[in-house]
């Protein structure tokens, strides 16, 4: 298998992402094992009105159940949402909000410097950094939910910036297998969030981008013969910028995977399993829900094609030592974006 290999720059100390006017600072290209980057300069200097893309997406997987929380401000608007999955039965709950210019969304400029919050007359989002980890509050109707994340001693979290230009950017942060506990409430039914076996997963991002986009991202979470295994792969959206966002979380360590995988998928059969594979990977994933969803607002329109399952094989770790991966649950995803 004869894969792009990158070379990629590991970061770290603490770095602006941005120099004078909002440009992209040169220094901040490559990855980090913790967030290092500061970020306050997306949505100032060279605004670039309609590029600057904000937003927290976290996911809680339980044996039962997945939930996604999503706050963002995509400059032309703000667009939250709850979403819950029933694994057993198969259904899903969809609140969906969205707000001119930003209007009901709160985020702060740099991950962990502030709070996070959406509003709308459907639902209430609330993230906040607690001791210990990350506490994600939700409230509609038929749905309440309040979960930590936690943070391990020693959990590394992957960052990397993706430069297409000095002017369109993104860093992202991609955060799995963060053991999650807590509260999970739906139709007045307590859903469990048993510890050890619930996971929440992370994708957070501040950066310009341009106006099209088409991007694949897989992440999963669990146990493998003892040890904590998170999965990390993404494509399309970092080809040829000299970054990819791929890694495997081992325990609490992180080790970079710094190829351009190939993503082989049926787009007419989206449950049909899903091939990623590389030098240093050979995963397949095995859906059991697809969630489709597709908006045209005119200047935004988007197609997502997201399945839930399970991700088996192997990844190789820093050291050539291949781990096993076995019914990992997370998912994978097909995007395409004009915004």
């Amino acid at each position: 298998m004869n894969t792009p290999a990158i070379t990629e720059r590991e970061i770290t100390a603490p770095v602006s992402l941005t120099r004078d006017r909002g440009r992209l600072n040169p220094d901040a290209v490559g990855w980090t094992r913790a967030p290092l980057h500061d970020t306050d300069g997306i949505g100032t200097g060279l605004r670039l009105l309609g590029r600057n893309k904000r937003w927290e997406y976290w996911a809680v997987t339980t044996p039962t159940h997945v939930v996604a929380l999503t706050i963002s401000d995509i400059d032309y608007a703000a667009v939250n949402g709850i979403w819950v999955l029933d694994r057993e039965r198969g259904t899903e709950i969809s609140l969906d909000a969205i707000g001119p210019f930003g209007r009901g969304s709160t985020l702060p400029g740099t991950l962990a410097a502030g709070p996070a919050r959406a509003t709308s007359k459907a639902f209430r989002i609330a993230v906040d950094e607690v001791a210990g980890g990350t506490r994600l509050r939700a409230e509609a109707a038929r749905v309440s939910i309040d979960v930590v994340a936690a943070l391990p001693t020693g959990h590394e979290r992957l960052g990397v910036v993706v430069p297409w230009t000095d002017r369109l950017f993104q860093y992202t942060v991609k955060d799995v297998a963060r053991p999650a506990t807590g509260r999970i409430t739906v139709d007045g039914v307590d859903v469990p969030v048993p510890p050890g076996d619930a996971w929440a997963t992370l994708d957070h991002g501040r950066g310009r981008w341009p106006y099209r986009v088409h991007w694949n991202w897989g992440a999963g979470s669990g146990r493998v013969d003892g040890r904590v295994v998170g999965i990390q792969v993404g494509g399309k959206w970092t080809d040829g910028t000299g970054s990819v966002e791929n890694s495997l979380l081992v325990g609490t360590r992180l080790h970079k995977i710094s190829e351009e995988l190939v993503w082989d998928y049926d787009p007419t059969r989206w449950e049909k399993p899903w091939l990623v594979h590389g030098e240093r990977v050979d995963l397949t994933f095995t859906p059991e829900y697809v969630k489709e969803v597709s908006t045209n607002l005119v200047a935004i329109s988007s197609a997502t094609h997201q399945a839930f399952g399970t991700w088996s094989g192997r990844v190789q770790d820093e050291s050539g030592a291949w781990v096993r991966v076995a019914d990992v649950f997370g998912w994978a995803e097909d995007v395409r974006q004009r915004w």
